[in-house]
């Protein structure tokens, strides 16, 4: 079955509406001025899924864990964090889920620092954007810009969420 007749048949048998969670990881932002966590919540929701769970938690490895595996143990499909995937001192989401991801997708984070690159030049290898899954969920790890957060739901995530979705109900 080739790629076209994958989205086809994915788009018939995936859930139209989805369990999701979103996580801003920050030390600083609050649910007023969480633009990116709002930009993510407002997607999903116009898409028709159901966003279950958000949460602001700071940039701590053990409360990062520990948040997903909840969210993940509690029915979340998809978790989508902001924030934390870059190089300062404080950036520890990478380190946090990469250790809890039981199959990654590593084009997704190739992907997305190339469309980036074609957006903020040589800056995108500064982000360390991830996903994979954690048993049955999804997660993809983002940036904390809001223009970063766009350019991946609109070009990367959202086109293939149903896909995605397809490919773990049929094993």
């Amino acid at each position: 079955m080739g790629h076209k007749e994958h989205h086809i048949r994915a788009a018939k048998e995936s859930p139209q509406r989805i369990p999701c969670a979103v996580i801003t990881i920050s030390d600083t932002r609050t649910p007023s001025d969480d633009t990116s966590g709002g930009l993510i919540r407002s997607t999903l929701s116009q898409a028709g899924h159901d966003v279950v769970r958000y949460e602001i938690v700071r940039d701590e490895p053990a409360q990062i864990v520990a948040l997903v595996r909840d969210m993940a143990a509690s029915g979340c499909k998809l978790i989508i964090t902001n924030g934390g995937t870059g190089i300062a001192r404080r950036d520890n989401t990478f380190e946090a889920i990469d250790s809890l991801l039981e199959r990654r997708l590593p084009g997704f984070g190739e992907l997305f620092r190339m469309l980036s690159y074609a957006e903020i030049g040589a800056a995108a290898m500064l982000s360390r954007a991830t996903a994979g899954l954690i048993g049955g969920t999804f997660i993809f790890c983002l940036p904390g810009s809001t223009a970063a957060v766009r350019l991946a739901l609109e070009r990367l995530i959202m086109p293939e969420l149903a896909h995605l979705i397809w490919e773990t109900l049929r094993q």
